[in-house]
């Protein structure tokens, strides 16, 4: 069987810019693209992609695109959390991402399956901080 791995997902933003600031300064994110595009119908836009150091799948940034799009933005699971980030070292990223300005929603705890805390995105999608146990 040929290799099926998830290539990207998209978080809905308002701006490219304060995003990827985020991913890149808070999270420690690598940018790995951010070209000029253009929407189905012509408009301009950009493909901007960011993705943890070390691989894995990236994420599109994409800019809300209409009146359908913008109520999205930080809602894109309904409040759930909706992303995962693991890291091998908990403290030093939770300290890190303190020091930048990272919202997180309480603190962290142990987990059966490791040390977690919740924080949020730029856009206000929320996150789970995963560490080992």
């Amino acid at each position: 069987m040929a290799a099926v791995f998830i290539e990207l997902l998209a978080i809905i933003v308002d701006d490219y810019d304060r995003a990827i600031e985020f991913f890149t300064e808070s999270l420690g994110f690598d940018l790995v693209e951010d070209s000029p595009s253009l929407t189905n119908d012509g408009r301009p836009k950009r493909w901007v992609v960011v993705r943890p150091p070390g691989g894995g799948a990236g994420i599109l940034l994409a800019r809300a695109d209409g009146e359908r799009q913008v109520p999205a933005i930080g809602d894109q699971v309904a409040g759930r959390v909706g992303f995962f980030l693991r890291v091998d070292d908990f403290d030093a990223a939770y300290e890190r991402m303190v020091a930048a300005g990272v919202e997180f929603v309480a603190s962290p705890r142990a987990e059966p399956y490791g040390r977690v805390v919740v924080f949020l995105d730029i856009a206000g999608n929320r996150w789970d901080l995963l560490g080992p146990v």
